[in-house]
């Protein structure tokens, strides 16, 4: 009988420690909501289709008072200036991040809503905002009759892609002197905008400018005027 329990309980032993392994799928859905302020500038003829410029501020115009968009670049501009065109500007909540898609369907609902010649709609940034506008072309490159990044750093996946936004006519600027984020950058997203055959891609490096170099590129009339000169073709849709 002791021979016998002791047989049973190694088996008991045995089945107790057998493995087993099981396979699955789960669907899930995330959903993350995002909140985006923004600022509008009608031209004084609306009846008549006119050109859009989507402005995309850097990390110091972040949080809920819209003012802050209208510190840097075409807002800037248009305190002092006349621009026959819509100009929007989007404002990034302080805890957040650009998301690119919110953008876009800030941009869509603009168009919704305004007599806009979607063959004249053009982006730009500064700092993050550059970020944010080489990622808006490189996702919806068939929106944009131009590109005008400043000081923005480049992610290593745009770079690979660089080829989808290569008929844009795009121009790059940076300082020298940018101790945020480095020249090499643009330096480089030039480069690989280059291997692509682009026919229009300008990149300028100011020797004297830090990480403000966008106050003369906004400042100045040529960029509106060199932006209105540009209209999206079929190569482009």
């Amino acid at each position: 009988m002791k021979e016998k329990s002791g047989l049973i309980m190694l088996l008991f032993s045995v089945i107790s420690f057998a493995q087993t392994e099981v396979t699955g799928t789960i669907k899930t859905e995330i959903v993350v909501k995002h909140e985006l302020g923004y600022a509008l500038h009608k031209p004084a003829n609306i009846k008549d289709k006119k050109p859009l410029i989507v402005f995309i501020s850097g990390d110091g115009e972040k949080g809920t008072d819209i003012e802050k968009v209208k510190i840097n670049g075409p807002l800037k501009y248009l305190k002092t200036h006349q621009l026959d065109a819509y100009v929007l500007a989007p404002q990034c909540k302080e805890n957040e991040n650009w998301d690119i898609e919110s953008i876009n369907k800030l941009i869509l609902k603009i168009q919704k809503e305004n007599n806009i010649d979607i063959n004249r709609i053009y982006v730009t940034g500064l700092s993050s905002g550059g970020w944010a506008a080489w990622n808006l072309a490189l996702t919806y490159p068939d929106k944009f009759a131009a590109i005008v990044p400043i000081s923005g750093f480049v992610d290593l996946i745009a770079l690979e892609s660089s080829c989808k936004i290569a008929n844009i006519p795009t121009r790059i600027f940076h300082g020298l002197l940018d101790d945020v984020v480095k020249v090499d950058y643009a330096i480089t997203i030039y480069k690989e905008l280059k291997k692509c055959n682009a026919k229009d891609v300008q990149l300028t490096i100011f020797d004297d400018a830090g990480h403000d170099s966008w106050t003369r590129v906004y400042d100045n009339p040529e960029i509106y005027d060199w932006m209105f000169k540009q209209i999206k073709t079929n190569t482009n849709k």
